[in-house]
């Protein structure tokens, strides 16, 4: 564990190696898995401005580096540095737009759309590509797939099995890479 939600949130990490889920807990002790953040990813910006506690936990995947600034140097560093403060209110407005894009989508999308484009986004963000394939080297269970596509593991599992028998994807233990990338391009809505 990085920091724990309900934690005084004293400080923002700025991650400058390896992979974080951003997590947090269900009223009923369910953990979601909100996000993942990588490198250069600024983490724990906002509960210093608003609750002053973690309003998410940040756990490791494999080995991270992080530089770890006292939030009211951070906030003077904003204040002092205006192309710094233009470069945080652009990845505050960017997070806030896919937020919102995320949440209007659920009505009128089902979760194998929603799963087929959390997999083309992390084969962009994580992915490594060898001819048309990609590879995620992002260990997720399905339960967390479920969570970042807002979907259940039951329709996680349903479209993983299916697109495994179709030849789009190869899946492992916490492994998977997509063998069809224009097929799950078709599946997410996007023009290929």
């Amino acid at each position: 564990m990085i920091c724990v939600e309900g934690d005084p949130a004293t400080h923002v990490f700025v991650l400058v190696e390896g992979l974080a889920k951003i997590m947090s807990a269900t009223a009923d002790g369910h953990e979601l898995t909100l996000a993942l953040r990588g490198n250069g990813d600024l983490v724990g910006e906002l509960a210093g401005e608003t609750t002053g506690h973690r309003n998410a936990t940040m756990r490791a995947i494999g080995t991270v580096r992080a530089l770890i600034v006292p939030y009211d140097e951070f906030s003077s560093f904003l204040d002092a540095h205006p192309g710094a403060g233009k470069a945080y209110r652009h990845v505050v407005a960017r997070r806030w737009n896919d937020a919102d894009s995320k949440l209007r989508s659920h009505p009128v999308t089902n979760g194998a759309h929603r799963l087929a484009i959390v997999l083309l986004d992390l084969a962009t963000r994580y992915g490594s590509q060898t001819g048309q394939e990609v590879h995620i080297a992002v260990p997720l269970s399905q339960e967390e797939l479920a969570s970042l596509a807002g979907a259940s593991r039951a329709t996680v599992t349903r479209a993983l099995s299916n697109w495994r028998r179709r030849g789009i994807i190869r899946t492992g233990q916490r492994d998977l890479t997509i063998t069809a990338l224009d097929d799950l391009r078709k599946i997410a809505g996007h023009q290929t």
